[in-house]
């Protein structure tokens, strides 16, 4: 398969994310698509990176959360120069 058909297939993933409307949804969802460890990293990734953002320090994450430095550094860079995902997840519904 070429790139651009991942590309398609991926846009496709997206388009069945959005039609989620629950966290059961969600989870019904998520746990058939991915296994645990998939599941286990992208949750880390994103503590990390509200933690990150609450201004937490390097080691306070690591120590509460066990990532790796190299996955912090790539969600760090990931807020500072990214589209602004974690972002706008995190600070979705927020009051």
């Amino acid at each position: 398969m070429t790139i651009k058909n991942y590309g398609l297939l991926i846009k496709e993933l997206y388009a069945e994310l959005i039609k989620l409307e629950t966290e059961e949804e969600a989870e019904l969802f998520l746990e058939d698509l991915c296994t645990m460890k998939e599941l286990e990293s992208m949750s880390q990734r994103l503590r990390a990176a509200k933690m990150l953002l609450d201004g937490k320090t390097y080691n306070e994450i690591v120590d509460e959360t066990e990532i790796s430095s190299a996955t912090l550094a790539r969600v760090s860079k990931c807020i500072r120069y990214g589209k602004g995902g974690y972002k706008t997840v995190l600070t979705k519904n927020k009051d």
